[in-house]
């Protein structure tokens, strides 16, 4: 027989809190990679010397290099700091019963 009345699958996981500062760092994560991934296309894309409208870029390799490892620097670090703070934004995946609610193993 079934008893499905007043259960909430929900309370056996709980939810960790999510503030303010946890998603302004997850924003500014986001832009880091999102800034890291156009400036290291941009380095690259004048290093290829394809896009001609990158300007200065395209005279000198040495400026086009460093704007392509700026950029996978910049892509890393965001991509280190997004993981780190969703490591730690997740809860343990252990539920949240009481002891004498489990399974007895004799």
């Amino acid at each position: 027989m079934k008893r499905s009345d007043g259960f909430d699958a929900r309370r056996l996981r709980s939810r960790g809190v999510c503030s303010w500062s946890t998603r302004m760092a997850l924003t500014c994560a986001a832009l880091l990679v999102l800034c890291g991934a156009a400036l290291s296309a941009a380095g690259v894309a004048a290093l290829l010397g394809t896009h001609a409208m990158l300007g200065p870029l395209n005279d000198s390799p040495v400026a086009a290099g460093l704007f392509a490892i700026i950029g996978l620097a910049l892509l890393s670090v965001g991509v280190m700091v997004w993981r780190s703070y969703r490591r730690r934004s997740r809860p343990g995946n252990d539920l949240n019963l009481a002891p004498h609610l489990l399974k007895k193993r004799h």
